[in-house]
């Protein structure tokens, strides 16, 4: 059974982690900069610790449910350090709304053993695949900002302290040429790995097939971007639909294989 039921070392930080989630969610409005910044830093560290205390024991353990807690970790520590140089940057409460249920859910699914590692290389590429995750991630989080700044513009209501629309846009785009490139090194990375070890082979499953149409899709939006101007809808819906790909390569072959079909 990949349901299991996770040690206390373990359970601990990923229940408090996902209590102060639940505090920035809720009550964040009705504290101030310094209780949330302490509350923001305090749950940075319990989301770690929750993921050192799964990922750093042997044998290895990885599925779906690990995968979405390291990205959104990823997400808020991307944020938690944007907050710093941009204060005016909101959606918190959503952040911390998608940690909460992330963190929990890797307690409780935490995937599949890995007892043998056919090469010591191996984890570089799972490591290049989750960052690539972990910025697409923040990407669409800044595409989702830029909309809502948007449609509070077109509504009149745009607060004098709000990150100009042109910045939200430019860190969108910066956060997809990362992630794009990080994931060409993730597919160049699986490509080497399927070639040089025998009990391997590069194969077109679907999860290659949704990663690569992901990659695809990316490297039109960057190019499209640069030769017609591409931006709003077209780009934010393209940006969607990439992230939405990615999700499935990995997260939902992997969700299927251990909640649906409860296998390792």
């Amino acid at each position: 059974m990949i349901l299991s039921a996770s040690p206390w070392w373990t359970a601990v930080p990923s229940v408090g982690a996902a209590l102060g989630y639940a505090l920035l969610a809720g009550w964040s409005q009705k504290l101030g900069r310094t209780a949330i910044s302490a509350l923001m830093a305090a749950v940075w560290l319990l989301h770690g610790l929750a993921l050192v205390s799964l990922l750093g024991v042997e044998p290895v353990r990885f599925g779906f449910a690990t995968t979405l807690s390291v990205t959104a970790w990823l997400v808020f520590s991307v944020y938690s350090i944007e907050t710093r140089l941009y204060p005016q940057l909101g959606t918190r409460w959503t952040l911390a709304g998608l940690g909460a249920p992330a963190v929990l859910l890797a307690l409780v699914f935490p995937g599949s053993t890995y007892p043998t590692l056919h090469s010591n290389w191996l984890p570089l590429h799972w490591a290049l695949g989750i960052a690539s995750y972990g910025l697409l991630g923040v990407a669409v989080a800044h595409a989702w900002m830029m909309q809502r700044t948007e449609q509070h513009i077109r509504q009149g209501h745009t607060a004098t302290n709000a990150l100009p629309l042109l910045a939200l846009e430019r860190l969108t785009f910066r956060f997809v040429g990362a992630a794009f490139v990080l994931l060409t090194l993730t597919l160049l990375a699986g490509w080497y790995f399927s070639s040089v070890l025998p009990t391997h082979g590069w194969a077109w499953t679907h999860k290659t097939v949704f990663t690569v149409l992901s990659w695809v899709a990316l490297g039109v939006l960057l190019g499209g971007r640069r030769l017609w101007g591409w931006r709003g809808k077209l780009a934010v819906r393209m940006l969607y639909a990439a992230a939405g790909l990615l999700l499935l390569g990995y997260v939902g072959s992997r969700f299927v294989l251990e909640v649906v079909l409860h296998r390792v």
